[in-house]
């Protein structure tokens, strides 16, 4: 691992894509780079230019300290010397990797490509999409040779979104680069304001990226899958873990629904590469399919509880909307299959989250969105991703709306010991 290292050449660097990626990165170059930050979304580019994230993962103290000059039009890429592309990967319906945007931003960097510019992708992809699919592409768009008119490298992603503990400054970034003097350059401006980690090759490095959350994935697979067994053993997943985790190398993963844009996705890019070389993944696939069923298992269990207790067609209340805590991001989010699965079993759904609007919620969930403090009765209270706002909620809140009916705590945010209405079940993964 390379430390921190003072800059040498003085580039314009130029971010394609102002999302959860590209955003925080920009700001962090602008520190001691001249930087275009680039986005099609006209919205998002004005909001930024009034100092505002739409997204609320930088605050508007510090964009309005970053010195970024936001634009839509991809003619001042022209400008820079140094471009990265932070554009979003997901997957198609045939759980494909999707590379519409990566390839269309490819494109567009190419027919603004300036001779001698380094491009540096961090968008998440299987072995070989960057030099193999973007390169190429690149090359025919601009008429320059890659090697001897400009360079190519990758540095994955590792943006933790809602995290303000592990920010981009103090997580080592991997860099790779199509020869040593790409890669030292792409080494010395993430060196600018973080340590470095330098991958052998360009392939190496993409690797490391979907492995990463291939790991965490299977790991959450396997919590997912104990709590099922311990459930039907009549003990407490949560206990189980805090003696386990006694033992200095064992790894506390928590059971979960896993969704957003990384983790559950992530593992389908490596997957179908593997299966285009005749290898099949078990594992990595197993893995996905338990972690892509677990709203389905979730709604049932609420479900069949409701019924033991003679309630055939419930109300639920849903809390906690977006894939993750304290997190604006609903893209892949689990929570719809969870609501979708209720409402195929018969109940009425509703839900709340403070981050999302009302148009927000019911376009992408299909239910109202209801304070708290509006909220007659429930026949269950559902706390999916525990935002801080819906933290604050007393249990003694809840009681009040709920009589004979269930309370299923995602994260354990509740203490059980506090639910002293005998009448009502709690459940928890």
């Amino acid at each position: 691992m390379t430390g921190l290292k003072k800059k040498k050449v003085n580039y314009t660097i130029g971010v394609v894509g102002l999302g959860y990626v590209g955003l925080p990165l920009a700001v962090e170059l602008s520190k001691q780079y001249s930087v275009i930050g680039l986005d099609l979304n006209e919205s998002k580019i004005n909001s930024f230019k009034k100092g505002h994230d739409p997204n609320e993962e930088i605050s508007d103290e510090v964009l309005a300290r970053a010195s970024i000059d936001y634009t839509n039009q991809s003619a001042e890429l022209k400008k820079c010397s140094f471009i990265i592309v932070a554009v979003p990967t997901p997957i198609d319906n045939d759980l494909k990797p999707d590379l519409l945007l990566v390839k269309a931003a490819s494109k567009l960097v190419g027919e603004n490509l300036s001779q001698g510019t380094i491009v540096v992708f961090e968008s998440t992809v299987y072995p070989g999409v960057t030099e193999d699919i973007c390169q190429p592409i690149i090359e025919q768009a601009s008429g320059l040779k890659c090697g001897s008119e400009w360079k190519i490298g990758y540095s994955p992603e590792r943006v933790n979104p809602g995290d303000k503990k592990h920010t981009i400054d103090k997580i080592v970034k991997v860099v790779s680069g199509m020869d040593k003097e790409t890669l030292e350059s792409v080494a010395e401006v993430y060196g600018s304001f973080t340590n470095v980690h330098k991958a052998p090759n360009i392939k190496t490095a993409e690797a490391a990226k979907v492995i990463e959350n291939i790991q965490r994935d299977l790991n959450i697979a396997l919590m997912n899958e104990l709590s099922l067994i311990f459930e039907k053993l009549e003990i407490k997943t949560k206990d189980v873990i805090a003696a386990a985790s006694t033992k200095w190398n064992f790894h506390p993963y928590r059971p979960g629904l896993v969704g957003g844009h990384c983790i559950g996705v992530d593992p389908y890019y490596l997957t179908f590469r593997a299966k285009e070389l005749d290898y099949d993944p078990e594992v990595i696939l197993a893995g996905r399919s338990l972690n892509d069923h677990m709203p389905i298992i979730v709604a049932n269990r609420i479900i069949d509880k409701l019924k033991e207790k003679g309630i055939e067609k419930p109300k639920v209340y849903v809390m906690g909307l977006t894939f993750k805590e304290d997190v604006k991001d609903f893209r892949n989010s689990k929570a719809k299959d969870v609501i979708e699965a209720l409402k195929k079993s018969g109940a009425t759904v509703i839900g709340w989250d403070p981050l999302l609007d009302d148009d927000t919620i019911e376009k992408e969930f299909g239910v109202r969105n209801i304070h708290p403090k509006d909220l007659h009765n429930t026949d269950a209270y559902v706390i999916l991703a525990p935002h801080n706002e819906i933290r604050k909620i007393t249990i003694h809140d809840i009681i009040d709306k709920i009589h004979n009916g269930v309370i299923f705590d995602l994260a354990g945010v509740i203490k059980q010991s506090d639910i002293l209405a005998n009448d009502i079940t709690y459940l928890t993964l």
